[in-house]
């Protein structure tokens, strides 16, 4: 990811140009609103980030130094829409009205100071400065800022050395106890690393040894969610890969565990779903072919601590008692197969079929998945009524022959099916 700055403080050329018409007009509006209002307004954090290394971003944090709930209220008070208020944080998020080509909602922020009572625990919040504010965030390349308001649209600000760190390619923490204060910013931190091809600085990474012992006070919810973005970048399979290595991944739960085989299993399977209709979502076969061949207990182990919905926690159970078993299949005959197989999630079936070797096993779950579940013989219920058999268990055990014939090959022409028919309705 190459850096690209002029000297130029002010990016409102570049800034215009990164943004959508709608985009665009929506922060004019905003701009002029916070104006009017006299106060001033920053796009602060991975926004300008991204905008500055060429990646240009769709989201972006709207800072108010000072009432961003006012801002907010005073947007619908213009142009419509609703707010919801989240007094705590000091934060609003706009819903413009459904007709506008506007986005779907847009957040305000309050620039505020942050301080945390606890290690891992949510910070007391109190209104601030725009450095009171960049300064609470995570890391220095963060903490860039542009105005919006009045004439200083699209003025740099960077108190922290931020720009000087993306030059750098620098993934570096703004004080000694910012682990201590966010564990989930040592995961964030190997996803910046990972995903721009920058170094985290030695003086942070000498920081990590003393926070991984706090990522066991971290909400499942919080450090699930940190994971989950992890699994949705291009580089997910690098990031997983540091994180072992820096002990985080153990640090969440001592069976989350990366090796050699663990990634390739990963990155054939996320590289061949193309071969699968209607698989998985993205996230859910990242983490079922990440946690496949992981031991039941343990598996059960990592979901205490990350609390997974209850259809990932299905299918990775699924997968996992599938995979384990995956090789006995091969020596089964195709009905048997599909016997077992169709009491295993669909979804189950294709995230292993897209982990397993090539070999026999692949090749049945191949099979099931494209022909053999499909698999009926030509005769009906309605032709067996038509023939004077009363509807009852009868069809069931008749129309089951039948097929376990198609599926092992003892039928290959409609004629055979009905000389088989024939013979079982006379037994």
């Amino acid at each position: 990811m190459s850096f690209s700055h002029t000297s130029n403080s002010n990016l409102s050329t570049r800034l215009i140009k990164a943004l959508t018409s709608e985009q665009s007009g929506l922060l004019r509006s905003v701009a002029d609103e916070s104006a009017r209002l006299g106060l001033p307004l920053y796009i602060v954090g991975g926004f300008v980030r991204d905008l500055l290394l060429g990646h240009h971003g769709l989201d972006f944090d709207l800072v108010v130094e000072g009432d961003a709930i006012r801002l907010a209220r005073a947007m619908v008070e213009k142009h419509g829409g609703k707010v919801t208020v989240h007094t705590r944080f000091r934060t609003a998020q706009w819903f413009p009205p459904p007709a506008t080509n506007l986005p779907a909602f847009v957040d305000f922020i309050s620039a505020r100071s942050e301080s945390y009572k606890l290690p891992a625990a949510l910070p007391t919040v109190k209104p601030g400065t725009l450095t009171d504010d960049l300064s609470r965030r995570d890391f220095s390349i963060n903490t860039l800022a542009l105005r919006l308001d009045g004439d200083s649209f699209g003025e740099l600000h960077d108190e922290l050395g931020g720009l000087e760190d993306l030059q750098a390619g620098i993934v570096r923490v703004l004080h000694p106890a910012s682990f201590m204060d966010d564990p989930t910013r040592l995961i964030r931190a190997v996803r910046y690393e990972q995903r721009y091809g920058f170094q985290i600085a030695p003086t942070t990474l000498a920081l990590f040894p003393g926070a991984l012992p706090i990522i066991n006070k971290l909400s499942a919810e919080r450090v699930r969610h940190e994971l989950d973005l992890v699994l949705e970048e291009e580089k997910d399979a690098c990031m997983l890969k540091r994180l072992a290595e820096l002990g985080i991944l153990a640090g969440v739960h001592p069976a989350l565990k990366w090796n050699h085989s663990t990634e390739m299993r990963f990155t054939q399977g996320l590289a061949a779903v193309q071969t699968i209709e209607h698989p998985p979502s993205h996230r859910s076969l990242a983490w079922t072919l990440w946690l496949m061949d992981v031991p039941l207990p343990d598996l059960e182990g990592i979901e205490t601590r990350l609390h997974f919905e209850s259809g990932l926690r299905e299918l990775l159970l699924a997968a996992s008692a599938l995979f384990a078993d995956a090789k006995s299949l091969a020596d089964k005959k195709p009905s048997r197969c599909v016997e077992i197989l169709k009491r295993t999630p669909l979804k189950a079936v294709q995230a292993v079929s897209l982990a397993l070797p090539a070999g026999l096993a692949r090749r049945v779950l191949r099979d099931y998945l494209e022909t053999w579940r499909h698999v009926k013989p030509k005769t009906t219920g309605h032709d067996l009524m038509k023939r004077g058999l009363p509807p009852g268990p009868e069809y069931k055990r008749i129309l089951g022959t039948l097929r376990v014939a198609w599926l092992d090959g003892e039928l290959k022409t409609e004629a055979e099916e009905v000389d088989l028919l024939e013979t079982l309705i006379r037994a």
